[in-house]
C-alpha cells in the first residue's frame, strides 16, 4: 500500500471513509443519489504515428511506427458513478485548472440537480478550493458567513475548506483519499482501461480526432458496464 501520509491514523480514517463510501454506492444509487469516484488525467496525447500499424498475423507480432507526430495534449476530468460502474459526464479541454473543476462538478451535479452526490477524489489543492466551497455554499442554500480567503472562517486555509467541503450533512459533499494513494480511486481503474484499451496503441490525426475517439470509447465501455467489485474495507491487510 502505496502513500505519503505519514499519519497512520488520519491515514486509516481517510481510507476507511472512502471504503465505507464505496460499500454504500449501490444502495445510495437505488436511492437516486449518486457517489462519484473522480480525477483529472492529463497531458493526453494526440500522437499521430507517420507510418499506418502493420496489424499480427499468423508468425508475426503487431508492428507501430515509432515515429510520430504531436498535434496537441488534453486533459480528461472523468467521473466514475460507483454504484453503476459507469463514466459519467466527462469533460475534455485544454487545461485543468481550478475554474475547470468547479465548472465539471457544476455540469455534473446538473444532470440530477435535486439528488444528493457524494465525490471521492483526491487532495489537489483545485479539490479544496475558494471557488468549490462558494458554489457548494450557493448549491446546498447555505447562509452561514464564510468568511474571507487566506484569513478567517471556512474560507481560511485548504484544511478549513476541506472540512466545510466533507461535511456530512450537505447535499453534496467530497470525501479524500490519503496523499497520494492513487489506488483507492476507482476512477484510476478505469483510467488504466481507457489507456490499454484505446491510448496506448492508437493513432490520432488531431485534438478533435482524439476527444472524439476517446467520448467514444465511454459510449462503447458504457453500454456493458458492471460496478468494480471493491474488496478493500481500509483497514491494513496484515498484521
Amino acid at each position: 500500500m502505496n502513500t505519503s501520509e505519514k499519519d497512520a491514523l488520519r491515514f486509516s480514517q481517510q481510507a476507511e471513509a472512502g471504503c465505507l463510501t464505496y460499500a454504500q454506492a449501490i444502495e445510495r444509487y437505488q436511492r437516486g443519489d449518486h457517489t462519484v469516484s473522480i480525477d483529472e488525467m492529463t497531458g493526453i496525447q494526440a500522437l499521430e504515428r507517420t507510418a499506418p500499424t502493420k496489424p499480427a498475423r499468423p508468425g508475426l507480432v503487431e508492428r507501430r511506427e515509432f515515429e510520430y507526430i504531436r498535434p496537441g495534449t488534453q486533459t480528461l476530468i472523468a467521473n466514475f458513478e460507483v454504484g453503476l460502474g459507469q463514466v459519467l459526464c466527462p469533460s475534455l479541454g485544454d487545461s485543468r485548472t481550478e475554474a475547470d473543476f468547479v465548472a465539471h462538478i457544476a455540469r455534473t451535479v446538473a444532470t440530477d440537480p435535486d439528488a444528493g452526490w457524494t465525490f471521492v477524489l483526491d487532495q489537489l489543492n483545485i479539490h479544496q478550493s475558494f471557488g468549490l466551497v462558494i458554489w457548494v455554499a450557493q448549491q446546498c442554500q447555505l447562509t452561514d458567513a464564510l468568511g474571507q480567503k487566506g484569513k478567517t472562517g471556512i474560507l481560511a486555509t485548504m484544511a478549513s475548506r476541506a472540512a466545510f467541503l466533507t461535511d456530512p450533512a450537505h447535499r453534496i459533499r467530497f470525501v479524500y483519499t490519503p496523499k497520494h494513494s492513487s489506488w483507492l480511486n476507482q476512477i484510476e481503474l478505469w483510467f488504466s482501461i481507457l489507456m490499454r484499451r484505446l491510448l496506448k496503441r492508437a493513432s490520432f490525426v488531431s485534438i478533435a480526432d482524439l476527444n472524439q475517439r476517446i467520448l467514444e470509447f465511454i459510449a462503447f465501455f458504457n453500454r456493458t458496464a458492471k460496478p468494480f467489485k471493491w474488496t478493500y474495507t481500509g483497514r491494513p491487510l496484515c498484521a
